[in-house]
């Protein structure tokens, strides 16, 4: 992938915040996700084929609200009813996704460059994540997903783990420096590493 990422001129490394006399270890990390590709899937209301047969690399379209189904490459993300977010590392993704999913059923759109990504990882990510979101951390799962708003910027929370609390956050890329901005904020009362 070529080109230059949303955050290259504003991620900082280092230690912010109030991380005095605390391990590194113990501090949140707050990463640009680059390298990723996003593809996004929306079947047609016509389309008569059945989504159970169709995999991208192993890997089946979720069908209930908040899902997501993934391997070590790729995560498919349910945004709504009959779209999709592919995510994946592997670089000929948009072609495997135009072969399995047929324009005369589907509507493929490769996003990869309008995205920012943020990942914030570590104890207490749900709460600075609190900070600026209305929705309810303690009921989000390991490998759900949810479309809400973070200081008045849409965003896609993607729950990775609990074991640290580790959240990728996509928002559009002409929001991403304000995104990065507002979650760097939120995260200094407890101190990061910028990585």
């Amino acid at each position: 992938m070529t080109g230059i990422s949303p955050l290259e001129k504003i991620h900082k490394k280092g230690l912010f915040g109030n991380h005095f006399d605390k391990k590194e270890s113990d501090l949140l990390k707050i990463t640009e996700i680059k390298n990723q590709y996003i593809i996004q899937v929306v079947k047609y209301k016509t389309s008569n084929t059945p989504l159970n047969s169709i995999k991208i690399h192993n890997v089946p379209f979720p069908e209930k609200n908040l899902t997501i189904a993934y391997n070590e490459q790729t995560r498919i993300l349910w945004t709504g009813p009959n779209t999709w977010l592919i995510i994946s590392t592997i670089e000929n993704i948009a072609k495997t996704v135009e072969e399995k999913c047929k324009k005369e059923d589907f509507a493929i759109t490769d996003i990869t460059h309008s995205r920012a990504v943020i990942q914030i990882k570590g104890f207490q990510a749900n709460e600075v994540l609190k900070k600026g979101c209305p929705i309810n951390f303690n009921e989000l799962k390991n490998n759900n997903c949810v479309g809400t708003v973070f200081q008045g910027v849409n965003v896609l929370i993607d729950k990775i783990d609990d074991k640290p609390e580790t959240y990728n956050l996509f928002a559009l890329r002409s929001f991403g420096e304000s995104f990065y901005y507002d979650i760097t904020d939120a995260a200094l009362e407890n101190g990061y590493v910028g990585v």
